[in-house]
Order: C-alpha cells, then sequence, then structure tokens
C-alpha cells in the first residue's frame, strides 16, 4: 500500500500559512496553550493554536480563540478640559472732573486820583475804577468766594489818626462794590495805617509839604483782591 502522496504546492501553502501565523503571533503567558521555544502560541500546520489540558473558555484569548474573548473596551477618551473664560476686564475708572478754574485776581486804587489827602471819601476816579472791579468779577467769576480791600495812608499825621483813615478807606470801598450788586462768601475791610509804605516811594522830610504830599500820593492807597471760581 502506498503512501498518500502530498502536492508539493500544499506544503508549501501550509507551510507559509504557518510561517505568517507564526511572525504575527504574540508572546503569551498562558497555560491554556502549547507554547514553544520562542515564547508564542504553538499552531498547527493550518494555524489553529494547540491548547493545553488547562484550557477553559475563560484562559481563551483572543489572538487564538477570538469568539470567546469580549473585546477590550474602547479607552475612554481623556475628558476636555474647557478652560474658563477670563474675568472681564475691569471697567476704567472715570477720571475726576477737573476743578473749575479759579477767579483770582487783584486791582490797586492808587494816589490822589482815588482818595483827597486825608480824605476818605471816594472821587469820581475811585467810582470809575470800582464799577471796572465790580464788572470785570462778575463777568469773569461764576462765584465770588471773598473780597478784601486794605487801605493804606502816607507817613504824614499820626499812627492813630492814619489807622484810623486807612480802616475808612477799605469800608468805603467794600460798601460801594456791594452797592453796584457783587456779592461774595464774604468781604472784609482792613486797614494797615502807614505801616507799610512802598519801597519804590522815597520822599525826604526836608521836601515842603505839598511836595511831600504829592511824593507820598503812591502811598495813599487801596488794594482790592477778589477770589471766586470761574464760570
Amino acid at each position: 500500500m502506498k503512501p498518500k502522496s502530498i502536492s508539493i504546492r500544499t506544503v508549501i501553502a501550509s507551510l507559509a500559512g504557518a510561517a505568517a501565523m507564526s511572525a504575527s503571533a504574540q508572546v503569551v503567558n498562558n497555560d491554556a496553550y502549547l507554547i514553544d521555544q520562542r515564547g508564542v502560541v504553538a499552531r498547527s500546520g493550518f494555524g489553529l493554536c494547540w491548547r493545553t489540558a488547562e484550557w477553559t473558555p475563560a484562559k481563551a484569548i483572543a489572538e487564538c480563540d477570538p469568539d470567546l474573548v469580549k473585546p477590550a473596551p474602547a479607552p475612554v477618551p481623556a475628558p476636555v478640559v474647557v478652560a474658563p473664560p477670563p474675568p472681564p476686564a475691569p471697567k476704567p475708572v472715570p477720571l475726576p472732573p477737573p476743578p473749575p478754574p479759579k477767579c483770582d485776581f487783584g486791582a490797586a486804587l492808587a494816589a490822589d486820583t482815588t482818595f483827597g489827602f486825608g480824605k476818605a471819601g471816594l472821587s469820581d476816579s475811585a467810582k470809575g475804577q470800582l464799577d471796572a472791579i465790580a464788572k470785570d468779577a462778575m463777568g469773569r467769576c461764576g462765584k465770588v468766594t471773598s473780597v478784601r480791600v486794605v487801605g493804606h495812608t502816607d507817613r504824614i499825621g499820626s499812627v492813630a489818626g492814619n489807622q484810623k483813615l486807612s480802616e475808612q478807606r477799605a469800608r468805603d470801598v467794600v460798601s460801594y462794590l456791594q452797592a453796584k450788586g457783587l456779592k461774595a462768601d464774604s468781604f472784609e475791610a482792613v486797614g494797615m495805617g502807614k505801616s507799610q509804605p512802598l519801597a519804590s516811594v522815597v520822599c525826604s522830610d526836608k521836601l515842603a509839604k505839598a511836595k511831600l504830599v504829592e511824593c507820598l500820593a503812591p502811598n495813599r492807597r487801596v488794594t482790592v483782591e477778589i477770589k471766586g471760581v470761574g464760570k
């Protein structure tokens, strides 16, 4: 009886299949399958895994018994961390309004065109100057906070007499400005007598009285200081 012949083509195909299966086999550590010297599952000529007596369905591996192995669950995607939106930019702090412009100015009523020698009454020239001052203040200032009037005299005469005269001149100026409609939070009339002569006025006592009175005329003056808030 002759042995069955196996065609060369069949052998080559079987060997090729086994080689392919062997190349794709994974090294395993499982006593349910026969493991070769390479540490991979041994296969038959048809590419089937050789099971051992220890094999149970629970020990099945996907490489050999894919129908008995549940597919590994799909990896859970990492949660997408959404960065919180940036906090809203702080609202710009509005700048404080600029302070209102000041309305501060001064004027001087000087010499005998304003006051006669030894007199306190306002001359027509003095009234004209005060009219202009009142009009200027009411036109430029939204509010007048203070009016300070300071009267001065020359050095001729007594200290007490000159002090009294300077105070009266200051009061007369304040009264006139108020009569012209100038309003302020405060009015102040101050007399300095002959205590503050102008440094620029230099008159010798050797002059005749008329010449001395004429020379000292700039010291007989009244200054008006107005402070307020501009419009």
